[in-house]
């Protein structure tokens, strides 16, 4: 069995009022890393390992222009993101349990990055090949 690792973008969140009140640009906005419906596939077998490569060029769908998302050809995943989905991302190309018992099915996890002003949420799937 092979496996590889399948992230989405679900969502995006923006708290404005925090925004304001803490952060040195108070009208910073949404991430511009990321877009609702970004898909990326991570491989890791002989031919390409796409975890330690921080995810570069592992995007296969978006809407916007590709060189500007995060995944992209251009840049690897933002580090905050990177740092709170990355392990679930390793499990899966291992062909780990991401999250048993924590939600419905086994291979997958909802994570957001840390970023408390403007999260971005991923939905992250193992998925069994041959």
């Amino acid at each position: 069995m092979k496996y590889k690792v399948k992230v989405t973008v679900i969502d995006k969140k923006l708290y404005p009022e925090l925004q304001q009140q803490y952060c040195a640009d108070p009208v910073s906005g949404a991430c511009q890393c990321y877009n609702v419906g970004d898909e990326f596939i991570f491989f890791r077998d002989d031919e390409r390992d796409d975890f330690w490569q921080m995810g570069l060029n592992t995007l296969v769908k978006t809407e916007a222009d590709p060189d500007t998302v995060a995944g992209g050809p251009k840049m690897p995943h933002c580090s905050e993101a990177w740092d709170a989905i990355s392990r679930y991302i390793y499990a899966g190309l291992q062909g780990g349990s991401i999250m048993k018992g924590g939600m419905k099915e086994e291979n997958t996890m909802i994570a957001c990055c840390s970023d408390g002003t403007r999260p971005v949420i991923f939905k992250i799937e193992r998925i069994d090949y041959e």
